[in-house]
């Protein structure tokens, strides 16, 4: 067993299955795309272990707290993991998290985006430790996200 796989399993977390998208959805792209040493990872929503969307949905601010906000931000966390193990087969291939993009369904006038993107980020440093799993970040609001979900997240990772 990998180091991350037994770090994940230490932690009791278990990554979801592929996202189960809703009735009449199509994303014609890879959640994963290699090139070269890099993989460039789709943006994600939060998931179920079944890979269904997790509840709850709608806009941080309204709808969810920010501490919903930053439980949805750690299963997205947890659905991209999945994502580059499908695809890379082993995690322990990622060297570094070199970047992440993510986007907040905030309500107007939240503004406490970085706050909800935490919930990513302290998993993977959690996960990867403080070398690897640092990460350049921003974290910002967006006025909708597909299908209401609250936090979506992209990114790049240095594999060997």
């Amino acid at each position: 067993m990998s180091k991350i796989s037994q770090r994940l399993q230490a932690l009791g977390l278990e990554l979801p299955a592929p996202l189960q998208l809703p009735p009449g959805a199509a994303l014609p792209f890879p959640w994963v795309r290699i090139v070269g040493s890099r993989a460039l990872i789709s943006g994600h929503g939060p998931t179920n272990v079944d890979g269904t969307l997790a509840q709850p949905l709608g806009k941080v601010g309204a709808e969810l707290t920010l501490e919903q906000g930053y439980a949805a931000a750690r299963k997205v966390g947890l659905a991209i993991l999945g994502s580059l193990a499908r695809e890379l087969g082993d995690l322990d291939r990622i060297s570094a998290w070199v970047r992440i993009f993510g986007m907040v369904n905030s309500a107007p006038g939240f503004d406490r985006q970085p706050s909800v993107i935490n919930g990513f980020s302290d998993l993977i440093i959690e996960v990867f430790g403080p070398d690897k799993g640092a990460h350049a970040r921003s974290a910002v609001g967006m006025a909708e996200l597909p299908f209401h979900i609250p936090v979506e997240i992209e990114g790049e990772v240095m594999i060997a």
